[in-house]
């Protein structure tokens, strides 16, 4: 059997949604398709001579603006994958309440042939070709960190709108992901990683649900496998094993997989990786060269957190895993979609376990445009609030609060708490909607559909609401 393109699949799992829907004439084409997608070409000298670089920025859908979506750098990208991915983020900002449309971009480019003077060089002028016709604004189209991206390149890119629109007081707002020191957010790095927690902690609050997906208890203890070591993959497994007491018995990479069934210690491995380049000699567990195929090794919980297409119908059938937790955009195609579901395998899909990137994103926004630290007029204020708690209570009881509770009552909160616990409240509702769905409509019986629905009902209210 051959497999859909990753395109394809999305578009799949979006008609599947609309069959279970009345919706107007009209409105499904209209919000299937990209809108736009702009294409650009430009040569850069280097060490190397001069090279012409190939980049894309796909509008899925403006319903509401800005659109929003990240910025990959890729030697194998191409538009067609920056067009899915730009429409999983439409329906992504829908099923989280994020009031944007959705975009994607991407540069076939490989990193790491590159020094960092090279790169910046090649990502300012990127950013001038996509500012130059309104694909980046921070009222029309805001990028973020994508694979093979991070803070760095997006700083570069807001430095260099900033210097094309020098008197806009909204610059810093052109793009979302940048250093906490240059108008960031703490704890927008690890936000996409520690939604796929916070999503998976969803899940197990609902025994139902656990029971669907034939496990039992709470999440702790659980037996993970994660593939990919990257942004997502690491703050995830570093969650989950820190936060919720999971086992990580298995990591896999594109170089091969370390295996231990006692436990693997993420924050140790993520630094022998980052020393070496490969698993191989670690001490922590045994290393397996043709690391892929321990995607069908026996677990509790898969979450593939790297590339798209890593779960087809050559391999759907082996999956052992019970639960499978989309870390990555589109890792399980359409065709071993229907495999695992066939199975009794629970898939909790990408189009809402991904979105917590877009959701602190969000939040960064918001914070640029109000100019202002979150937390800073009210912080002083829960302090002291907490501290009248503190001696009320002692006054009632005669005696003093231990210290480690005392001390908690009187914190006022800061940027990183308020960020996590706006996080913890989107994932925790939107996973309870989409599952409210599943339960309730007919067609809608597994959650990657009932997701989709979810989008598409607010999506459409939009649409007609406007009168577009």
């Amino acid at each position: 059997m051959s497999d859909v393109s990753f395109l394809e699949s999305v578009n799949k799992s979006f008609d599947a949604a609309v069959s279970t829907l009345e919706l107007p004439p009209g409105i499904p084409e209209k919000m299937k398709y990209c809108q736009s997608v702009y294409m650009v070409r430009f040569p850069i000298g280097s060490r190397h001579g001069y090279r012409v670089y190939t980049g894309w920025r796909a509008v899925h859908s403006e319903h509401r603006l800005p659109s929003k979506g990240g910025i990959r750098y890729a030697p194998d990208v191409n538009q067609e994958e920056v067009e899915a991915l730009a429409a999983l983020m439409t329906f992504k900002c829908a099923i989280v309440d994020v009031p944007f449309g959705g975009a994607k971009g991407a540069l076939r480019i490989n990193p790491k042939e590159h020094t960092e003077e090279e790169l910046e060089r090649i990502t300012r002028r990127f950013g001038r070709e996509l500012a130059k016709k309104g694909y980046i604004s921070p009222s029309l189209n805001v990028p973020a960190p994508d694979m093979g991206t991070g803070a760095r390149e997006m700083a570069w890119l807001a430095d260099e709108y900033r210097a094309m629109n020098p008197t806009d007081i909204n610059a810093i707002a052109c793009v979302t992901g940048k250093p906490v020191t240059e108008g960031g957010i703490a704890g927008r790095t690890e936000a996409t990683g520690r939604g796929v927690m916070l999503g998976l902690r969803e899940f197990f609050r609902h025994p139902d649900d656990v029971r669907r997906a034939n496990l039992e208890g709470g999440i702790e203890g659980k037996r993970i496998i994660v593939q990919g070591l990257g942004n997502v993959g690491y703050h995830a497994a570093k969650a989950l094993q820190e936060e919720d007491g999971c086992k990580i018995i298995v990591v896999i990479e594109y170089n091969g997989a370390l295996r231990n069934e006692s436990g693997l210690d993420i924050e140790a491995l993520a630094e022998y990786r980052k020393e070496h380049d490969t698993f191989e000699g670690c001490p922590q567990g045994e290393f397996v060269k043709e690391g892929q195929y321990l995607l069908e090794a026996d677990c509790d919980i898969l979450i593939p957190a790297a590339l798209e297409g890593q779960i087809t119908s050559d391999n759907a059938g082996r999956i052992q895993a019970k639960l499978i937790a989309e870390g990555a955009n589109g890792p399980v195609t359409y065709e071993a979609d229907q495999i695992l579901k066939e199975r009794g395998v629970v898939i909790i899909p990408d189009v809402y376990l991904n979105a917590g990137g877009v959701t602190v994103s969000y939040f960064e926004w918001i914070k640029n445009l109000s100019h202002i630290r979150l937390g800073r007029i009210d912080r002083r204020a829960d302090e002291t609030r907490g501290q009248d708690v503190v001696r009320a209570i002692e006054l009632m009881a005669g005696r003093e609060l231990p210290e480690d509770i005392s001390k908690k009552l009187r914190r006022g909160s800061d940027e990183l708490d308020l960020v996590r616990s706006g996080l913890d409240d989107t994932m925790r509702i939107a996973y309870q909607q989409i599952r409210e769905v599943r339960n309730t409509h007919p067609g809608a019986e597994d959650l990657r559909t009932a997701a989709f629905v979810v989008a598409i009902k607010k999506i459409a209210m939009t649409y007609q609401q406007m009168g577009a």
